[in-house]
């Protein structure tokens, strides 16, 4: 089983001080590298209303310098809104720093008003995933590469290797792309996209990259007493899925996805993408995942307060953790 933390880091008003946001989750990764984790991810947006975490790179690499084995996961830095030489460098030095911990995950984004910060056109997504790809893989080398119509060279190489670049995406177009021009794929938590990456892996002659793993929720928190905490949480919860369908709306022109329908109190605890459990179901929801699976805690999401939120890993790690089947680190 992969134990995987997240942040976003949106501070929203109703919720902790943004400054105590960014010390616990520097502080959670180091607890959270001790224990065992095995991979931390970083999500990244732009010109979000709560400050969603716009610089994965920067978090990582402060991330990098209070731990020594947890894997750093962008997941995903919007890749068409970077200047190319720039994130190579950056991610060659976050790589360097971390001893070869960083997995960069790549997006290609969907909202428009990112890109209008950031002067770049939406239509022009696809084609500058497939360049950047190639761009990060010339430069990484350490050596001069015509690009363009220019000679360009990035320094320094990445040690003691390059990062994988993990492709995002939600459609199975997408995912043979990253089988062709990338070193893996993190499709949105849809085993249905997994089975085109896979077959398209197996066409081009490489490794076969298994099956899709089973996944806990997205948001899972441990608690002794499930319906108190869910009166404390929700308010996070709810601003999550409101941003989130806002987006999709500004993007698609309807909320799209897990956004779509109507969001209310019983449909988020009927979720299976929102869970708050009890020690013991905790344990029974990880055994009926097995050994090739995901499970996730996101301890701070959209505000929550950081001493609540260390009230609740101290738990899991009194009352969870030691009796889960967790084997060596076999992450990407």
């Amino acid at each position: 089983m992969e134990l995987t933390l997240t942040y976003d880091l949106r501070a929203p008003d109703f919720g902790a001080p943004r400054t105590d946001l960014y010390a616990a989750a520097l502080d959670q990764v180091a607890w959270a590298d001790e224990l065992g984790f095995d991979v931390v991810g970083l999500g990244e947006h732009h010109s979000a209303a709560d400050g969603y975490n716009p610089s994965s790179l920067i978090l990582a690499s402060a991330m990098a310098a209070r731990t020594r084995s947890i894997k750093l996961r962008t997941s995903v830095l919007l890749a068409p809104l970077y200047d190319f030489a720039k994130l190579a460098e950056d991610a060659a030095v976050t790589q360097t720093l971390s001893n070869g911990r960083l997995l960069l995950g790549l997006g290609a984004g969907y909202r428009p008003s990112e890109f209008e910060t950031f002067g770049r056109k939406l239509e022009d997504r696809w084609r500058l995933m497939g360049e950047v790809c190639e761009y990060l893989q010339l430069a990484w080398t350490g050596q001069p590469f015509e690009w363009q119509g220019r000679t360009c060279l990035v320094t320094p190489k990445p040690e003691p290797f390059a990062p994988p670049i993990l492709l995002g995406g939600s459609s199975p177009a997408a995912a043979r792309r990253a089988a062709n021009i990338a070193d893996g794929w993190f499709p949105p938590l849809d085993p249905r996209l997994w089975q085109p990456y896979r077959d398209e892996c197996l066409a081009l002659g490489k490794d076969d990259p298994g099956e899709y793993p089973q996944h806990g929720p997205i948001f899972l928190w441990i608690s002794n007493n499930p319906d108190k905490a869910w009166d404390t949480l929700l308010p996070h919860i709810l601003h999550q899925l409101q941003s989130y369908s806002e987006w999709t709306e500004e993007a698609f022109g309807k909320p799209s996805g897990p956004y779509a329908n109507k969001m209310t109190i019983d449909t988020i605890k009927q979720s299976p993408a929102y869970q708050v459990l009890t020690p013991e179901q905790a344990l029974a929801m990880a055994e009926q995942l097995g050994d090739h699976s995901v499970l996730y805690l996101n301890p701070l999401l959209a505000g929550i307060d950081p001493g609540y939120s260390w009230e609740m890993l101290k738990l899991y790690e009194r009352e969870v953790h030691p009796f889960l089947k967790h084997p060596a680190r076999r992450v990407l």
